[in-house]
């Protein structure tokens, strides 16, 4: 991996702060000099992935670009949730574009910079960022344009699987069987239907950009890590950052980094990174989980562990987990083999 593994040796506590550690072994976000680039005051729910994501890769890129950073923000839950009408949380030069066009238009402030002298301040770097509905959906022509120019801009992706600012619809990374406000748990297969929706990472490696990698809010090393290594590379950099949603999955809120952590570890959401089209490295799973330990805890699954619970549909999901770990080689392997 990008960044080296730290073994506390700590035990009955939870804090994140790393502070028993040396200084220059701390993340990002247990330094006192964190930028804070979205600060308190917002108004996310309790619980949301989505703070926590944009906290630790936007103050990640802060950090790498010694706080020459400007934002592109598509319309959707972070933007709502950080910039009512005429307040904000951003501490950064933040600029909130359409729905779709977030790519166009991070496009256009790095070809700006890049005419008003990017020389003179090599290290100003641009950063677009949006949900999966934003990103997958409906600004998925305008990434795919940035993409294949190569553009110098870091794309971020927050994905909670639906469109959660608007009422909970479906999007195209919607997973298989989830409850939406437009899959409804009703009929012969409730739910979203298999077979339908997009795994964006893969259609970005498949533009053969420089970097691609996929992250969760359960590992902040590991996110930090890969914003850094993103912001060492110049073009097009695209990352996947899974971010649960309270609201919409019907989890508790203190659950969020847990829920992730399931998703990461029943093979769910594969977590890696990938050069030029090419997987480098995986964030292996030392004993995989089932799935049905990430489904349970979430009310958009109820419906397949009712009175008759869905055991076909919950294998299908399963044979889904268990592709993605021998598709991204996953599975950790065991000393001498």
């Amino acid at each position: 991996m990008s960044f080296q593994p730290v073994k506390f040796y700590q035990t009955g506590t939870f804090t994140v702060g790393n502070r028993l550690l040396p200084p220059e072994e701390r993340s990002v976000q247990a330094s006192t000099k964190r930028f804070n680039s979205i600060n308190s005051g917002h108004r996310a729910c309790q619980g949301c992935g989505e703070a926590l994501g944009a906290r630790y890769a936007i103050d990640a890129a802060m950090e790498a670009a010694d706080g020459q950073v400007i934002a592109a923000n598509a319309t959707g839950c972070l933007e709502v949730f950080s910039t009512p009408y005429p307040e904000t949380s951003w501490q950064i030069p933040w600029i909130h574009s359409l729905f779709g066009n977030t790519a166009a238009v991070a496009t256009g402030i790095a070809a700006a910079l890049k005419v008003k002298g990017l020389t003179q301040n090599p290290k100003t770097r641009v950063v677009a960022q949006g949900g999966d509905g934003g990103t997958t959906d409906i600004g998925f022509g305008c990434l795919s344009g940035m993409f294949e120019r190569n553009d110098d801009v870091l794309y971020i992706c927050y994905d909670n699987g639906g469109y959660m600012n608007t009422g909970v619809q479906r999007s195209s990374a919607t997973p298989p069987a989830a409850r939406t406000a437009t899959t409804m748990a009703v009929g012969l297969e409730p739910g979203n239907v298999f077979g339908q929706g997009k795994f964006l990472p893969a259609i970005a490696m498949a533009h053969n950009i420089p970097y691609v990698a996929t992250a969760t809010v359960a590992d902040l090393r590991d996110l930090e890590a890969k914003v850094t290594r993103a912001m060492e590379l110049r073009g097009a950099r695209y990352i996947h950052i899974l971010v649960p949603c309270p609201l919409g999955w019907g989890t508790a809120s203190h659950d969020t980094i847990k829920m992730a952590r399931l998703a990461k570890e029943t093979g769910i959401f594969p977590v890696f990174e990938a050069e030029y089209g090419e997987v480098k490295a995986v964030l292996a799973i030392r004993r995989p989980l089932p799935v049905e330990d990430y489904l349970r805890p979430q009310k958009r699954y109820a419906h397949l562990f009712g009175k008759t619970p869905a055991v076909e549909t919950i294998a299908h999901i399963q044979a889904l987990a268990d592709k993605n770990i021998r598709k991204y080689g996953l599975q950790a392997r065991k000393e001498g083999h």
